[in-house]
């Protein structure tokens, strides 16, 4: 049997729907404004922070991109520049022999023109010849740098005596395809800093298959705002004059780098060609630059194309190689751009004695 239930005098039972209202008022309890704001402050943090990382991790790309452009420019043009370097003064087989044993000498100059050449501080133009320059102003694109000049015969070895076997190469890559028709014809490839058609500072590429103009001129390598060039001789100081230049004095060891303009000799053709051969080495330095925005590093820097080292006697550092008042360019201090910039420097051997050529 169940029990009756009685009522508690002071309890009074709701209604289910009151209850039903009751617990939904409680469940739909909302945020304060200062709930608000806190949240909204914490949100924009965490936006902020979000935005950061991504512009640091989008620069760090850039910037490792960058490097790795240059670092591509620098490897090709030195690829380019050595492998050009060894062939300067190679001969054919038909003119190794002494220039007298050759049947068709008549006319050639006792005084062959060297095959390493180059000029301090001067840019050209197609129609210049490849022993002529211009001297830079101060503040032009490419001020301090210089022209070097390689000069070749094809290799003649071919079932068709008229024509190259294809081997030799000159600074932009193509192959000569005429074979020498005299002990004197030369190819001849130039290197110097000009403007591509954006504007930009690059190493151009002067090319000629019969070694006079016009020449065909194209980039090489872009960005290349710096260029110096350094002649290691045998045997001789600056300025020489005296020739013929003593056989005791050449050991086929480069003694010390001299510039162009302290080989070449004005208004006295035979010391200066007797000078030019006796380059047994070149010292290449450049500095190349990347697109703007590249440099994590906005301060000014300067930069010692030709590496830094220590000069003798001073101790300064750079003062051995480095010399802005009678070779400017090989000390560099770019405008603070935001470029990213890369120094490169080598030395090619020369293969070739040209005493003979």
């Amino acid at each position: 049997m169940t029990p009756l239930r009685v009522p508690h005098p002071h309890f009074v039972e709701m209604p289910a729907l009151s209850r039903r209202r009751a617990a939904s008022r409680e469940y739909q309890k909302g945020f304060t404004l200062v709930e608000l704001m806190v949240a909204l402050v914490l949100s924009l943090l965490i936006v902020l922070a979000a935005t950061a990382a991504l512009l640091v991790a989008r620069q760090g790309f850039t910037a490792v991109d960058a490097a790795s452009q240059l670092r591509d420019n620098t490897r090709f043009a030195q690829d380019i520049i050595q492998r050009v370097g060894v062939q300067t003064g190679f001969k054919t087989l038909a003119y190794i022999a002494n220039p007298a044993a050759v049947s068709n000498t008549q006319g050639i100059p006792t005084n062959i023109p060297p095959n390493v050449y180059g000029l301090n501080n001067a840019s050209r133009t197609p129609s210049d010849a490849w022993t002529a320059g211009t001297s830079r102003s101060s503040g032009s694109v490419g001020y301090g740098s210089d022209i070097l000049v390689l000069r070749f015969q094809p290799n003649a070895s071919d079932t068709d005596a008229t024509k190259s076997d294809g081997s030799m190469i000159d600074c932009s890559g193509n192959a000569p395809t005429a074979a020498p028709a005299n002990i004197d014809d030369q190819s001849v490839s130039i290197l110097h800093v000009g403007v591509d058609a954006d504007g930009e500072p690059s190493l151009m590429c002067s090319r000629s298959d019969t070694g006079s103009a016009p020449y065909d001129t194209q980039p090489l390598v872009r960005g290349v705002e710096n260029f110096q060039v350094l002649y290691g001789v045998d045997g001789i100081g600056p300025g020489n004059t005296t020739v013929p230049i003593p056989a005791t004095a050449s050991d086929t060891i480069p003694e010390r780098y001299l510039r162009a303009d302290q080989l070449t000799v004005a208004g006295n053709q035979a010391a200066t060609y007797a000078n030019w051969k006796k380059v047994r080495s070149i010292r290449i330095g450049m500095v190349v630059r990347a697109a703007p925005n590249t440099a994590v590093d906005n301060s000014t820097h300067t930069y010692y194309p030709l590496g830094e080292t220590k000069d003798s006697s001073g101790g300064t550092i750079g003062s051995a190689f480095a010399n802005a008042t009678s070779d400017p360019g090989t000390i560099f201090t770019p405008a603070a751009d935001g470029r990213m910039r890369q120094v490169v420097t080598f030395i090619v051997h020369l293969r070739n004695a040209q005493e003979n050529n």
